[in-house]
């Protein structure tokens, strides 16, 4: 995972929302679009970048009336925390699996 991109999704309305909404209870594209206020069509550019950097996963896959498969999504994300830990900027992530990331994101020394 890159921090910078992980901050970027941090900062990302649709993303957020998206990660603290389906933490408890997985959810599908429809449910999150409708509950969220969110267009589907940007629930689903979310869902599958959030799966590339592995902070969403499909948990279910179930048939729908009309013989379709409607995925259910999982945040896989705990705990997210942006800090400053001696003149270093850092991003760290929970994982719901015990999975403790912490990368860099800026470095004091690029500051000068």
């Amino acid at each position: 995972m890159d921090a910078w991109g992980i901050s970027r999704i941090m900062n990302d309305d649709y993303c957020a929302r998206m990660l603290v909404w389906a933490m408890d209870v997985p959810r599908t594209a429809a449910e999150m679009s409708r509950s969220l206020g969110i267009p589907i069509s940007a629930c689903y550019n979310r869902i599958h970048l959030l799966e590339g950097l592995h902070l969403m996963e499909c948990v279910e896959r179930r048939r729908s009336p009309s013989g379709k498969f409607i995925m259910v999504y999982r945040s896989r994300l705990r705990k997210a925390t942006i800090f400053v830990d001696r003149g270093a900027m850092r991003v760290r992530l929970e994982l719901i699996d015990g999975k403790v990331e912490d990368l860099p994101l800026l470095d004091g020394a690029q500051l000068l």
